[in-house]
Formats: C-alpha cells, structure tokens, sequence
C-alpha cells in the first residue's frame, strides 16, 4: 500500500450517538484515506477525554481505517450538565450502553468492513460489558486490566490511599469525584468513582447483586471471538502481568496475545499508563499497532499467548 501523510487526513466529523437507554453521546468519525479497510472504536481510559485520542486517530485514518472517537457519559462533551444529577452513572453504564452504541454506529456507517476495536485501560474491559462485543474482528487493548488493588506494581500504598480511600471520601463530600481540581483528569460520577474504589477480587463478584436479580452483566464476554491483542507496559504500576491477565481471562473465546512493552526498547525513558498515546510515538509504537490492527502481525513475542477455550 502505498504510503499515507498527515496532509492528507480530512477533518473529523462531529456525531451524535443515542445509547440504548436514551442517553446521547458526543462523537467524531475520522474519514480513511484512500479505501476504507477497516472501522476502528477506540475506547478511552477512565476520566479521560475523547480528543486525547485524536491525533492517533488521525495516524489510523492516514493508514486506510475509518475512525470512531466519543465520550463516555459523564465525561467530556458527553457530561450533561452537573455530575450530582447523574451519580448513578456507573462503568457497566459505559460498556452495555455506550461502548454498544459506538460498536453499533460503526456498524452502521460501515456494513461491509471489518470492525476493530483500540481499548485504553478501562476501555479493554468496556468491550466485554457490549452486547454487541461479537462485532468485534480484532482488538488491541493498551493498559487494560481488572484494576484491583492486589495486582498494582511499584507504590502500591500511595495508589490505595489515592483511589481507594481519598476518591470515595472526596466523592462522599461532592456528590461526584472532583478530579479536576486536583489535576487528575476529568470529573467522575459518584457511581463510576465508588465501583472503581469499591472493586472487589473478580468480576462476578462485583455485579453478584445483579446476578441474583437475573441481570448477567458478564454474558457477552463469550461473544467476542475476535483476536486480541493486550499491551502491557513494564512503568504501568496498574497494567502489571497479574491485573493484565485477570481481564484476559474473561475474554475465553477470543485468541489472546499478551504482550510487554519496556521503554528502552524504543529508546524511551518512560511510557507509563498513559503515553502510549502520545505521538512522540508515531514511529514506534503507533506503527506496531498499525501492524496488529491491519494484518494482525505481532511485532514482539509475546509473555503469553492464550487460545480460545471455545474452539
């Protein structure tokens, strides 16, 4: 194929997507260049905006792929007014209803391409709360774990005072998580920031009251028969080996590669939970990305390699 340049990317366009609930999401769609092979959701990180995301997905769009970037409720151009109107809005409210409706919207747009889907922490998670999760072809999820508090890395306590014990007191006192303010992101909805802080050990146990209710938040998991591709990055204190694997492990029916990433081996001092994003990457780990997302290509060996236990 030939090669793709910047100047070339056309200017997103705005959408507006209805959940299955009534809520209405704020959105882009960055246009291919050249043919579209592909569509791409990407699902943003825990209080963080869907314009982080932007200049990847512009690098995707130079590269044939059709792109989809939107706020969760709550956050960003998605907030609706003050969090203390919404403080049920919950992170299972970010997959069933607004990872689904993304999911569905590219569907739409895009009936005859394959979907992909690009998962930033939170977001790898996302994709298994969709009822649509079986449209996805092949994922890349960067950061992405069940993020409870035995598995983090290096500074473990300051991270459990921080999101464990200073989060539900601020959120308590606000009626909303004010992370703003301390310069940690976007703002959260009380119900987002207490089952973060609340998480307990496993999924199911998590959402065991709405097991015994009838209500299996977990049932669509299976349904993503699509490869997977998890990175996982050596400086993220929440993406350790342990936290990466307990989310795979829900995802049973899809090819699971786990793959780990050190910052000298592209000759960066740090990476972190968040910079993978950052374009200082282009060439590096943007391009092996690119590589996974088209052909389905590893470009380093994995820790792991998981096979689907549903044949």
């Amino acid at each position: 194929m030939n090669a793709r340049h910047p100047e070339r990317v056309a200017p997103p366009q705005a959408l507006e997507l209805m959940a299955a609930d009534g809520y209405r999401l704020a959105a882009h769609l960055w246009p291919a260049v050249g043919p579209v092979e592909a569509v791409v959701v990407i699902n943003p990180a825990t209080a963080v905006k869907a314009d982080y995301y932007h200049r990847y997905a512009a690098f995707l769009s130079e590269h044939g792929m059709a792109v989809l970037t939107y706020d969760y409720r709550g956050i960003g151009a998605s907030r609706q007014g003050s969090l203390r109107r919404w403080k049920r809005i919950t992170k299972l409210d970010w997959g069933r209803y607004d990872c689904d409706a993304a999911l569905r919207q590219a569907k739409r747009l895009f009936p005859e391409c394959p979907i992909f889907l690009v998962g930033h922490s939170i977001g790898g998670l996302l994709l298994g709360l969709a009822p649509s999760a079986g449209l996805v072809d092949r994922a890349l999820t960067v950061a992405a774990q069940y993020a409870y508090w035995r598995d983090y890395g290096p500074g473990k306590g300051w991270m459990w005072l921080r999101w464990h014990l200073l989060m539900p007191l601020l959120t308590a006192a606000c009626g909303y998580f004010p992370a703003r303010r301390l310069g940690w992101h976007e703002d959260l909805p009380a119900g987002a920031a207490y089952e973060w802080a609340r998480r307990p050990a496993s999924l199911e146990q998590a959402y065991r009251g709405r097991g015994a209710k009838g209500d299996d938040p977990l049932r669509y998991f299976p349904e993503m028969r699509g490869d997977l591709l998890a990175i996982g990055l050596h400086d993220d204190s929440f993406g350790t080996p342990a936290a990466v694997g307990r989310l795979l492990a829900y995802y049973r029916n899809a090819l699971r590669h786990h793959v780990r990433i050190a910052p000298d081996s592209i000759g960066s001092p740090a990476i972190g939970h968040f910079a993978f994003f950052n374009s200082r990457f282009r060439d590096t780990l943007w391009q092996e990305s690119v590589d996974w997302l088209r052909h389905g290509r590893l470009s380093r060996q994995p820790l792991e390699t998981l096979p689907p236990e549903g044949g």
